[in-house]
């Protein structure tokens, strides 16, 4: 069994992977950014670290291999503390490759440095997505001429008198064309008020009726909210056998069903589903701690 290939499936959907007694994988998200020296462009990601304080076991890797390889937890368990102390003798000779995630090696002060693989994305919402280079931009400025100033002049002529009686009679006509023109504008305007209150009277006198109106609808619409999480009670491989388990369940109040098969053909059946995370992990350790230990959270949008 190859730990890390567990580890690498449970980052690309939370945010945090614990392997008890040795330390957890954390995801920080980063949004997309350019390189300005190389013109590159890299799509939003997520940074993979390791935190060597956290090694409660929260079943959360334990409860995932339980089910991919349809075993117990508590060998499930078992195979994981191998796996560890296999990492843990390595360390003390030589770095370690952990496959898809990095490198793991030991300091001077003994303690774990982990220098992560870049070339995986664990983002989903970035799948598909590549760094692209593109072509530097080069801008031009053009330099815009100054204006220069017209030269003034300077010097006056005297203007001819026939000039001056040709723009006085040419001034009078305009006059009197503008009188004649704003006095038969005025009549326009008049004929035009006086169609525009007949109409306006004739328009207050129609009356409209709607004998027959149509009646109302009221449509009552339930929103329902998803609930992607799921506490597992087990997979099955012959469907009757989950339908008994389904049974089984509701006869104990559960609000158990089947959720569809999983990618090795197994028939999966939850005790109940939840919207909110934290109130799916409450109950889990509830039924962990009063039901089945092997009961474990499944993230999944079910249609």
């Amino acid at each position: 069994m190859i730990l890390a290939n567990y580890i690498n499936d449970l980052l690309y959907r939370y945010d945090c992977v614990i392997v008890p007694d040795f330390g957890g994988f954390v995801t920080n998200k980063i949004g997309a950014k350019i390189n300005s020296d190389t013109n590159t462009f890299y799509p939003p990601t997520k940074q993979i670290t390791f935190n060597s304080l956290l090694k409660h076991n929260d079943g959360l890797l334990a409860n995932y291999i339980a089910s991919s390889e349809n075993i117990s937890f508590d060998k499930a368990s078992t195979a994981i503390s191998l796996s560890v102390i296999k990492w843990q003798n390595e360390l003390q000779s030589k770095s370690v490759e952990i496959n898809n995630l990095g490198f793991l090696s030991l300091n001077e002060e003994n303690q774990i440095v982990f220098e992560p693989n870049t070339a995986v994305n664990y983002l989903t919402t970035s799948f598909g997505l590549s760094s692209v280079e593109s072509s530097s931009i080069k801008r031009y400025k053009e330099q815009v001429k100054p204006l220069i100033p017209a030269a003034k002049t300077t010097e006056k002529k005297g203007v001819p008198a026939f000039i001056k009686y040709a723009a006085t009679a040419a001034i009078l006509l305009t006059l009197g064309f503008a009188g004649y023109n704003g006095y038969q504008q005025n009549e326009q305007k008049e004929v035009l008020a006086n169609q525009q209150k007949d109409l306006e009277k004739k328009i207050q006198s129609a009356t409209f009726v709607i004998s027959n109106p149509l009646p109302t609808i009221e449509l009552n619409v339930v929103k329902e909210t998803a609930k992607p999480y799921h506490i597992v009670a087990g997979a099955f491989q012959f469907p009757e056998n989950a339908q008994k388990k389904v049974n089984q369940l509701k006869s104990k109040g559960f609000d158990a069903k089947v959720i569809g098969v999983n990618k090795w053909g197994l028939t999966q059946v939850t005790f109940n589903s939840y919207s909110d995370r934290n109130d799916a992990i409450n109950n889990l350790y509830k039924i962990q701690d009063s039901v089945s230990k092997d009961a474990w959270l499944l993230v999944k949008k079910v249609d």
